[in-house]
């Protein structure tokens, strides 16, 4: 008889062990790693912070390139640019990748029904019908919600008809005393909301992906979110550049110079700006938190949560006034790095690592938690070894790359290399001779804010042929 009980225990483990857990994977765009849980005591961000106490929290976690549609695509696909050649904004993933195995397209075929609401590739319809089992859901919502706010977006819109410039209303906006679900973050939580009822009473599981577009711009949030932060309090960033830092590497910000309120002449936004724009910023982060809570409350009340896998993550880094720059664009510290937060049931919670991890890790990671079948072409690794031991020996480093245009030169690519020290970066002409034009290196142990490019340092003869070495790795990424 206990023979027979403990048959019977082993088999029911046995098939817990095998069962394929639902994923709710939500993105956010242009969130910093700057939140409360990861130590910034004047963030509104209570949701965020509660599932990181639930999760694990990765504390160094690196996009590939930083800009939306180039860094979804790999993430998406598993693959780095090199192979998606996605580098833009704008190039659709399926355009580039036709016969690509995308995340959701292999958990589609694992029986999985899988849906996207919101921002999740940069394109509306991408990877549909391979990937999404219906037709994704965009447009959920306004981007602006104040008369004025309505009435500068209509004329930026006219503008942009007559002349073909690209034009938007102000770059933020304080929407006073209107709901929430005005904006396209709000009609996107309400959509994962209604959504998530439904999968409740299906017996399928399911990879549910919800893709908030705040804190992007324009900076705009009900006056509620705006009212948990004092403008008068908000430290402007040093304006300073990076010492020795090349001519061409930072960000041009060329996508806020598109907003009403913003002379595309400026290069410089002087303080009074600057608070506003952070201001926005800010609230734009804890308006989008309170939609995430939304969505996970939802999972909460629905009795999903026990076995569903909840991923956060955000697609790229921001400047915000920092060494005068913002938007991203760049592959210094600022833009590439990125927060990510993973929870799952079957996991201890409550806990955050330093191992050196990227975005091409989430494909391969989520399958490993949800017991699905790890495709054999993917360029990152699982994460669930670190979760399960967050000091685990990890990676020697990991790569972000970006474009850029050298006076006199022309296009040159900028491989990262990012290591527990330093952050190493080689510029190399695009064309048949890959020619090496340019070296920035930060040694981010001995100049933490990231002040000076010390590659012309003769002491650094030798650690510059190492990281040269590594980034040749780029392609396909380092191995634990």
């Amino acid at each position: 008889m206990i023979r027979s009980n403990l048959l019977l225990f082993a088999l029911a483990s046995s098939s817990f062990a095998a069962e394929k857990l639902n994923v709710l994977f939500i993105a956010v765009d242009d969130l910093r790693p700057e939140l409360r849980c990861y130590g910034y005591k004047d963030i509104h961000s209570p949701n965020i912070d509660a599932l990181a106490a639930r999760g694990t929290l990765f504390e160094r976690t690196y996009c590939q390139v930083a800009v939306c549609g180039a860094s979804r695509a790999s993430l998406m696909t598993g693959l780095r640019p090199q192979t998606t050649r996605c580098w833009n904004f704008k190039t659709p993933m399926r355009e580039m990748n036709p016969d690509a195995l995308s995340m959701p397209q292999h958990f589609k075929a694992q029986g999985y029904q899988t849906l996207s609401i919101g921002k999740i590739y940069h394109a509306h319809n991408d990877d549909f019908p391979q990937g999404w089992s219906e037709k994704p859901l965009r447009g959920l919502g306004q981007q602006y919600a104040s008369p004025a706010g309505i009435a500068a977006s209509k004329k930026a819109r006219r503008i942009q008809k007559e002349t073909g410039v690209r034009s938007n209303g102000p770059a933020s906006e304080n929407g006073g005393d209107v709901s929430g679900d005005i904006y396209n973050d709000g009609g996107v939580a309400k959509a994962a909301v209604k959504r998530l009822e439904k999968l409740a009473a299906a017996d399928k599981p399911f990879f549910l992906a919800v893709g908030f577009s705040k804190p992007h711009l324009p900076f705009n949030a009900p006056g509620k979110y705006w009212d948990l932060y004092d403008r008068s309090k908000i430290k402007v960033p040093s304006r300073d550049k990076v010492a020795d830092g090349l001519s061409y590497d930072g960000s041009t910000w060329g996508e806020l110079k598109n907003y009403s309120d913003i002379d595309p002449k400026t290069k410089v936004l002087n303080d009074e700006k600057t608070r506003e724009l952070i201001h926005g910023y800010r609230a734009s982060v804890s308006f989008m938190d309170a939609q995430v809570g939304r969505v996970i409350n939802a999972l909460e009340t629905t009795g999903l949560a026990q076995n569903t896998i909840i991923v956060l993550w955000g697609d790229h880094g921001y400047y915000l006034g920092d060494y005068g720059e913002w938007c991203k664009h760049t592959t210094y510290e600022v833009a590439a790095k990125v927060p990510l937060i993973i929870a799952s049931p079957q996991l201890k919670g409550g806990q955050r690592t330093q191992a050196l991890t990227e975005l091409v890790d989430l494909f391969p990671t989520i399958c490993d938690l949800s017991n699905v079948t790890i495709p054999k072409e993917l360029h990152g690794v699982s994460l669930k070894a670190v979760i399960q031991n967050p000091k685990a020996k990890w990676k020697e480093g990991v790569f972000s790359q970006y474009f850029k245009s050298k006076p006199k030169v022309g296009k040159v690519l900028g491989t990262s290399v990012r290591t527990n020290r330093y952050r190493y970066t080689e510029w190399r002409k695009k064309d048949h001779t890959g020619k090496l034009e340019d070296i920035t290196l930060i040694d981010l142990k001995a100049d933490p804010q990231a002040t000076k490019n010390v590659a012309g340092d003769p002491a650094h003869k030798e650690l510059l042929k190492k990281l040269g070495e590594l980034t040749h790795k780029s392609g396909t990424g380092i191995k634990p």
